[in-house]
């Protein structure tokens, strides 16, 4: 175990390449209710290829070894 700051905005999840993509396509939308916003997130999700998902899961490791490299310093 690795020891780490409880929070590093290298690794933070709104950086994480899904969640990037998915604020871009929500910003234009105008959700009311709790049903609205599962339905288009389900349909986003829908919408993906398997490659969207293995890219954003490839790069990981990446960015994990970049904050090893800056010693959990912002890059």
């Amino acid at each position: 175990v690795l020891p780490h700051q409880p929070y590093s905005p290298d690794i933070a999840p709104f950086n994480y390449h899904l969640f990037r993509s998915m604020i871009h396509g929500l910003a234009e939308q105008h959700l009311h209710s709790y049903e609205d916003a599962k339905k288009w997130v389900d349909s986003w999700i829908t919408s993906k290829d398997e490659s969207f998902f293995g890219h954003s899961i490839c790069m990981l490791p990446e960015r994990w070894e970049k904050v090893v490299a800056n010693d959990g310093q912002y890059f």
